[in-house]
């Protein structure tokens, strides 16, 4: 499946840059493939860089106010400077690693509404930079993640929304500069909880998952039974009843505080 974007045209001569995806699907940790390719204009172009990277829009928090940005978290240079003969077409291959910590975007098929990561491409010609649009991608869930949601959804928990917000989450493995929330309405013998967000921090080996009720905005309570934080391995999460675990957590802090 390829997913094409053409790049406004860059200055005298109308070298154009077009980039296609061999596959948009992907997951923490694994690869996308692809090609830029490079149309000459009517003069000879010198090429002084071509990158490709994945950005994020996120939110941003700044005093009272809030607002979107986008932020690049990894960036890949392709080659070296060239120069790009008019009417020449010049194809370069690349992969591009996704970070473990990518948020991810999809659940089960469904794309999750808040979410907006994609393919960044990036051509200096004649000391000017043009950036393309966005060429999204699918970010699927890794098992272990996945073993984790789907016990949500075991327990009635239904999707209300995710979203990825600047800043980190102390005592996690985070080396990116924001995070990812999904959050989720809770089924009805949870009487009386808001909603939980969960958060996932991945590297090669193991995840943080991060937990919180009616967590209030831009504070994560370790201090409170409201909030619980554990370590899954990537490859030794299968014997544990997740739904079990996360049922037991809940009804223990509704009960104290008689919201069940």
């Amino acid at each position: 499946m390829g997913f094409k974007k053409l790049l406004a045209s860059l200055g005298a001569g109308g070298a154009s840059v077009e980039t296609v995806l061999t596959e948009v699907n992907t997951v923490p940790g694994g690869v996308v493939q692809g090609e830029v390719r490079i149309q000459g204009g009517s003069v000879n172009q010198e090429i002084e860089g071509l990158s490709v990277g994945l950005q994020a829009k996120v939110e941003v928090e700044s005093g009272d106010e809030e607002y979107k940005q986008n932020i690049e978290f990894t960036k890949v240079r392709l080659g070296g400077a060239f120069e790009l003969q008019a009417g020449a077409v010049h194809a370069v291959p690349f992969g591009l690693e996704i970070p473990w910590e990518t948020p991810i975007t999809m659940i089960d098929g469904q794309a999750l509404r808040g979410m907006n990561i994609g393919v960044t491409t990036e051509l200096a010609i004649a000391r000017a930079i043009d950036s393309g649009d966005l060429d999204p991608i699918n970010v699927h869930p890794l098992p272990a993640q996945k073993a984790i949601l789907d016990a949500f959804i075991q327990l009635g928990f239904r999707f209300k929304n995710a979203d990825m917000e600047r800043g980190h989450i102390r005592n996690t493995r985070q080396r990116l500069p924001f995070y990812q929330e999904i959050e989720f309405y809770p089924p009805s013998q949870y009487r009386g909880l808001n909603q939980v967000e969960l958060s996932f921090v991945a590297d090669e080996h193991a995840m943080d998952v991060v937990l919180e009720m009616d967590k209030k905005p831009g504070l994560f309570s370790e201090g409170s039974d409201t909030f619980r934080s554990f370590q899954v391995g990537l490859n030794d999460f299968h014997g544990t009843d997740w739904a079990g675990y996360l049922n037991q957590w809940l009804s223990e802090v509704g009960s104290k505080r008689n919201w069940f």
